[in-house]
C-alpha cells in the first residue's frame, strides 16, 4: 500500500499516541488534507449512528482505530462494565462498517492486556489464547482480543484486510499524567516531581515492586504503527514492544533518581500488583515489516520528565 495516497481515519488522533502518528504518517508522505481525526465530541463511536455518520462525512479509505477506554489498576477495578462495553462497542461498529464500505485496510491496535495472566516471558503471539488474562484488567484485555477474532473471521468470509497489533505500556512526552488513570511511569514521575517540589520525606507506591513490566516509547510505538500500516496485510497478530523488561522496583528507583527526588519509597502491599511479568517476543514485527524499537529507556524517561516539568511550569 502507498500510504501516502489514501485517506487516513485515525481514532483516537487527537490523543497520546495519535498526536504521534499524525507526526510519522506526514513523514511517510501522507498530507495533511488526507490525515482525518474524528473528535469526541462530535462522535461517540459506541454509538452505530455516530460510526455511520463518521465514515459518511470523512470518506476514509483506511481507519486506524487507537481510541479506547483506558487506565491503570485503579480505573480498571473501577470500571470493568465501562470498559469492556465501551471497547467492544466501539471495534465492533468500526469494523462492520468499515467492512460495508469497502475500506482498503483497517489497523486495530489492540493491548498487551489481552496476554493470560500467566503467559510465558517473552510472550508469543501463538500463546495469545493459552489462559485468561489477568483479572483487574481482564474485562478491557478481552473486549479488545475480541476485536482479533472479529477482524481473522472477516478476513476469512469476506476477504476484509484488517491487522492487529499487540503494543505493551506506552509512555513518553504527552502521556496521561491524571492521577485518577494514568499509568505506571507517568503516576510515578508525578508524584516524584511533586515530591521534590513539596519536600516530601516519602512517596508512596502501589503493590510489592516485585511484577515486572516491558515500556515503549510513544515514537517507537507511531513508527510501528506506520510501518504495519504501510506494509502488514496478514491476519496474524503482532507484537510491538521494546524488547525489555524491568520491575516496578527497579523503575520506581531509576524514576526516584532522574527526578532528584532523595527521600523514602514506601510500598503499599494492600494494593495490587496485577499481572506478574509482561514482556513481549517481538521477532514477528521485525520479520514482517521490519519494526524494531530505538529508544534507549533512560533517554526516554528524561524526555518524559522534561515534558513533564516544562508542562507545569507553563500551566
Amino acid at each position: 500500500m502507498d500510504i501516502a495516497r489514501e485517506r487516513i481515519v485515525i481514532t483516537g488522533g487527537a490523543g497520546f499516541l495519535g498526536r504521534h502518528l499524525q507526526a510519522e504518517l506526514l513523514g511517510h508522505g501522507v498530507p495533511a488534507a488526507n490525515l482525518l481525526v474524528p473528535l469526541q465530541g462530535d462522535y461517540d463511536f459506541t454509538r452505530e449512528g455516530d460510526v455511520v455518520r463518521m465514515y459518511e462525512a470523512m470518506t476514509p479509505t483506511v481507519v486506524i482505530h487507537l481510541a479506547a477506554e483506558v487506565g491503570g489498576i485503579g480505573a480498571n477495578r473501577a470500571n470493568p462494565g465501562r470498559f469492556f462495553y465501551a471497547n467492544m462497542a466501539m471495534g465492533l461498529h468500526l469494523i462492520e462498517h468499515a467492512r460495508l464500505r469497502g475500506l482498503r485496510k483497517f489497523v486495530q491496535v489492540g493491548t498487551v492486556c489481552a496476554y493470560p495472566k500467566f503467559a510465558p516471558v517473552p510472550f508469543r503471539e501463538e500463546d495469545l489464547w493459552n489462559g485468561y488474562p489477568e483479572e483487574t484488567n481482564a474485562p478491557y484485555g478481552i473486549a479488545k482480543k475480541a476485536l482479533l477474532v472479529m477482524l481473522q473471521a472477516y478476513r476469512q468470509q469476506y476477504g476484509f484486510n484488517g491487522i492487529y497489533l499487540l503494543p505493551v505500556n506506552l509512555y513518553g512526552p504527552g502521556d496521561n499524567f491524571d492521577p485518577r488513570t494514568s499509568h505506571v511511569i507517568p503516576a510515578l514521575i508525578r508524584k516524584f516531581c511533586h515530591a521534590v517540589d513539596t519536600g516530601q520525606p516519602e512517596v508512596t507506591v502501589w503493590g510489592s515492586g516485585s511484577v515486572s513490566r516491558e515500556f515503549l516509547y510513544v515514537q517507537d510505538a507511531a513508527r510501528g504503527i506506520a510501518a504495519a500500516a504501510e506494509k502488514y496485510d496478514d491476519g496474524d497478530p503482532v507484537n510491538l514492544g521494546a524488547g525489555f523488561e524491568i520491575t516496578i522496583r527497579d523503575l520506581a528507583e531509576k524514576l526516584r533518581k532522574l527526578t532528584g527526588y532523595t527521600g523514602r519509597l514506601r510500598w503499599d502491599t494492600t494494593q495490587p500488583d496485577g499481572q506478574p511479568r509482561r514482556m513481549l517476543d517481538t521477532t514477528r514485527a521485525w520479520q514482517r515489516f521490519g519494526f524494531q524499537a530505538a529508544m534507549p529507556f533512560d533517554e526516554g524517561l528524561r524526555r518524559t520528565i522534561t515534558w513533564w516539568r516544562e508542562q507545569k511550569i507553563s500551566g
